[in-house]
């Protein structure tokens, strides 16, 4: 994978709240969904590409199984989305809720 956050270190990302990381993936899968509605596939790429990226900072630095299935399965949720079939209907009405619920809470610092 090309690093698209050259300046973010493991040991950075695992500093913040698990809510403050999903609360920027969740800004970069928006961007990509912003960027898929407006047909310009090369930004809608470059902003899932960032968000998996993220994401995979975010695996890397969980220590519990509940949390590490949960964070897995969202990456095949996202990879099927917008590049497999669908498969779990996923809307994008679904995605920007999901990842509201991180960002409030971030912001609130739960």
């Amino acid at each position: 994978m090309i690093v698209q956050h050259k300046d973010l270190s493991q040991e950075r990302w695992s500093e913040m709240t698990i809510c403050e990381q999903m609360a920027n993936i969740g800004s970069e899968v928006g961007r990509a969904l912003n960027w898929k509605k407006k047909n310009n596939e090369e930004y809608a790429q470059k902003a899932l590409l960032r968000a998996l990226e993220l994401l995979s900072l975010t695996i890397g630095s969980v220590n519990t199984l509940p949390r590490y299935k949960e964070l897995t399965r969202l990456k095949e949720a996202i990879l099927d989305y917008f590049y497999g079939d669908n498969e779990f209907s996923s809307t994008e009405e679904l995605w920007r809720k999901y990842f509201d619920h991180f960002n409030y809470a971030a912001r609130r610092k739960l």
